[in-house]
Formats: structure tokens, C-alpha cells, sequence
């Protein structure tokens, strides 16, 4: 039997974290001792109060039905925590959408208000589901660089107009993934104008939001005067709330764009398991407890990641958040390569920056998932290389 893959599918090329898995197993195999920073899953459990009220909830007999376009008490806990967090007021019937973890939102997103050649602006480098999201629904990424001299931020004067002209999508991403560039209220102000001077739909990407080092709270784009008029926010429960396997997230924003993705989800899924969206619910109604404590944990790991490579010679992008370290390596090598001799020669496990675009070519994306007494290892092996 001759079985072909479509067309469609030369766009989704095999992903690179499997290889440097397999790859860092053999090394494992050998007596090598792993610290892997490779994937951002974290490795803090939820709170207790959540496993202890999963446990409750999934004992009960009427958990088990479907949950459509999610429960009330879930859509009613996302507008608590974005009026007492964000100071933002959104409606729970028409201003929230569930999604099954953000990673299935921004694949799916694209499929709902782009055509076929529609244009799509992105970031290089950007998360790997941006691209899987607009090449799924036919549009035409315009990738933004990246780059030091404008502090990882894209540079929207520098799009060209005949491109702003067929632009129907900007996705943002602060503090983003793999570059934790923060946002900042004039940066939002100027997304605003942007997007309503072109016609162009905004969604910005949340999902580490609560990862912020100074300051008092996150920055929310829809904060920003005149956002919800086109705007959407994503965010998640995986990182702020350690809820990363319940696979829980949503959509806010301007209703009319909202029901365009409850449309399209009603055609996709029955919802997610009832359980999950009440301890959800719960998470965010505790949300200032359960994150100070992440944040105190995951800012001393950043500090004592960045300054760890910085000491060894590495150009590390400055951040203020986020829950990766971005980091530019000396060694006159390829990031693939430099990639897997860390694994062969020191056990780090790192993720190169070609796996989110051209622009990561010479850098490292490391994750701040191990204590601080294992970052201080990495880097003292790193040093040796």
C-alpha cells in the first residue's frame, strides 16, 4: 500500500526536541548525569489545595459528561482574575473562550479569521505553534525580526506597506517564547494604533504573564485603551499554575472575535473534563497566592541563570520575566551542533535557536525548570566547553 502525506503536511517538518531527547538518553546510557533545560514543562507541582480538590472532583459520578463550550464558573473566575489582576472588565457569557491548553488555541486561531494568502505577522524567532496555526489555515507569515537593537521587540514601522495593506493577524508574545522580552504600556499603546490604522486583528500570547521579576502586576495587552476594539489575549494555567497537564486555557477579548472561535470550536471539541475547569476556576480565584510563590522560586533561577552564563562569557538578551533564558553562545559553531556536543560533552540539554526561526541562529533557549543548585551545575559545565 502506497500511503502519501498531503501536501499540506511538507509545511509541519518533524520537530527537533525528539532528537535531542533520543540524543540525550545515549549520553544518559553512558553514566552521563542530564540537566535538562530543554522543554518549558514545569517542574513544580500545583498547590495542594488544586490536587486535593482534583482528587475530590474527579470521584464524583456527574463529572464525567460533556462540558460543550465550558462551565459558567470558569468563564465567571477568568473575568474575576482580569478585573482584580489587570484592572480589565470582560463579560463571561460573550468575552471568554476555553481552549485545551493554549497550544491547541493558537493552532486553531488562525483557522478562524484568516483565508487562504492572507497575510500573518509573526515574529523570528517565535514559537513553533504560530507557524503551525497560520500555515493550517493557507495565510502567509511576514516574520519581524527579533533583534538587540530593538530590545527584542518587532519593529512595526518596518513593515512594508504593500504588506500592512493584506496584514489580517498580529500575534505578539510578551514575555515571549523563546526571547522574554517584557511589554510595556507604550509598546501596547502603539500596537493599538497600529492595528487600528491597518485593520488588523491582535492577539497577544499571555501564557507567562505572571512570570514577572519587578513591578507589581503582569501587563495586560486588552489594559491598553482601545485593544478590545480588535484585540485578543491568550493565556494559560500550564506555567503561572503548574496546571501544565490538565491542558486548560482561554481566549478573551472583543466578543464579536470570541464568537468566532466558540463557532469553530463547537465543530472541534466537546469541551474539557469538568474537573479540570473547576480547579481552574479555583487557581484563579487564588491566583496572588499561588503565583507569588512561582514567582519567587522562578525569579531566583532567572537571576541565577543569566548571570551564571554572563560570567562565562555568553551575550544573555535581558528580561525581566519570562520562564526561558535566551542566550547568545561564543563558540564559532551552529546552534544544531553546539546543541548536541553540550549534550555529549557536559549532560545540558538546551533547545538551539534555529528550532523558532533564522534569527535564533548563535543562540540558546534554556528553560528555568531546574532548581537553583542544578543551574549553578549547568553553568559550571558549560564554562568547559
Amino acid at each position: 500500500m502506497n500511503i502519501q502525506p498531503s501536501k499540506k503536511m511538507s509545511l509541519f517538518a518533524p520537530a527537533i526536541f525528539g532528537d535531542l531527547k533520543n540524543h540525550a538518553k545515549l549520553q544518559q546510557q553512558k553514566g552521563m548525569e542530564l540537566i535538562d533545560l530543554s522543554l518549558g514543562s514545569p517542574d513544580i507541582p500545583p498547590a495542594e489545595n488544586l490536587r486535593q480538590k482534583m482528587s475530590e472532583l474527579t470521584a464524583l459520578s456527574s463529572s464525567y459528561g460533556y462540558t460543550l463550550t465550558g462551565i459558567q464558573t470558569f468563564n465567571e473566575a477568568v473575568c474575576r482574575y482580569y478585573k482584580r489582576v489587570n484592572g480589565v472588565d470582560l463579560v463571561p457569557e460573550t468575552e471568554v473562550v476555553q481552549t485545551i491548553g493554549s497550544q491547541e488555541g493558537l493552532v486553531h486561531l488562525p483557522v478562524a479569521f484568516c483565508d487562504p494568502g492572507d497575510i500573518v505577522l509573526t515574529t523570528n524567532p517565535a514559537y513553533v505553534a504560530y507557524d503551525a496555526g497560520i500555515h493550517l489555515a493557507g495565510a502567509i507569515p511576514y516574520y519581524m525580526p527579533l533583534t538587540k537593537e530593538n530590545n527584542y521587540l518587532p519593529d512595526l514601522k518596518a513593515v512594508p506597506e504593500n504588506v500592512l495593506q493584506n496584514a489580517k493577524l498580529l500575534i505578539l508574545n510578551l514575555p515571549g517564547n523563546p526571547v522574554p522580552a517584557m511589554p510595556s504600556l507604550e509598546y501596547f499603546e502603539e500596537v493599538v494604533a497600529f492595528a487600528k490604522k491597518y485593520n488588523i486583528i491582535v492577539l497577544h500570547d499571555a501564557a507567562y504573564s505572571e512570570f514577572y521579576f519587578k513591578g507589581d502586576a503582569p501587563i495586560s495587552f486588552l489594559a491598553t485603551p482601545g485593544a478590545k476594539e480588535f484585540g485578543l489575549e491568550i493565556n494559560s494555567l500550564s506555567k503561572s499554575f503548574s496546571l501544565a497537564g490538565t491542558r486548560i486555557a482561554y481566549i478573551v477579548g472583543n466578543a464579536e472575535l470570541v464568537s468566532m472561535m466558540k463557532q469553530l470550536k463547537s465543530n472541534l471539541d466537546f469541551g474539557i473534563f469538568e474537573p479540570i475547569q473547576q480547579v481552574a476556576a479555583l487557581a484563579l480565584d487564588n491566583a496572588e497566592d499561588v503565583t507569588a510563590e512561582l514567582r519567587k522560586t522562578f525569579s531566583a533561577r532567572h537571576k541565577t541563570l543569566m548571570e551564571g552564563l554572563q560570567s562565562i562569557g555568553w551575550e544573555v538578551a535581558p528580561s525581566d520575566g519570562g520562564m526561558f533564558v535566551w542566550a547568545q553562545y561564543p563558540q564559532n559553531m551552529n546552534c544544531v551542533d553546539f546543541a548536541f556536543k553540550a549534550i555529549e560533552e557536559t549532560g545540558v540539554v538546551m533547545v538551539p535557536g534555529t528550532v523558532f526561526g533564522s534569527e535564533g541562529e548563535g543562540y540558546m533557549r534554556l528553560a528555568l525548570v531546574q532548581p537553583v543548585e542544578m543551574l549553578q551545575k549547568a553553568v559550571a559545565r558549560l564554562a568547559t566547553l
